[in-house]
């Protein structure tokens, strides 16, 4: 369990990573205001700041994209322990030859 929340841990700090660059880059925000555009972004509430260039509306429009798919690739990596333990727990196998 504690490799899937590692893995989930990197993907999303990557991930905020990325989003900071990127408002950095196209937007030309400090440090902070790139971190809680890009944070908001990653957890669905949709950026802060108003968007000024067309570059940078472009990035926010492709990097919320990417911040949907990334929420289920998260998910499905918190999730499938679980789910991996409750098929034990209940004895779900096939019966081969029987």
């Amino acid at each position: 369990m504690s490799s899937h929340v590692a893995a989930a841990a990197l993907l999303v700090g990557i991930s905020l990573f990325v989003g900071m660059w990127g408002y950095e880059h196209y937007e030309h925000l400090p440090w902070r205001d790139a971190f809680l555009n890009s944070a908001m972004l990653l957890g669905g509430m949709g950026p802060v700041d108003p968007l000024r260039t067309n570059g940078g509306k472009m990035f926010a429009g492709f990097f919320a994209l990417y911040a949907g798919g990334l929420f289920l690739v998260v998910a499905g990596l918190l999730l499938a322990p679980v789910i991996h333990r409750l098929m034990h727990r209940f004895h779900w196998e096939s019966d081969h030859g029987a």
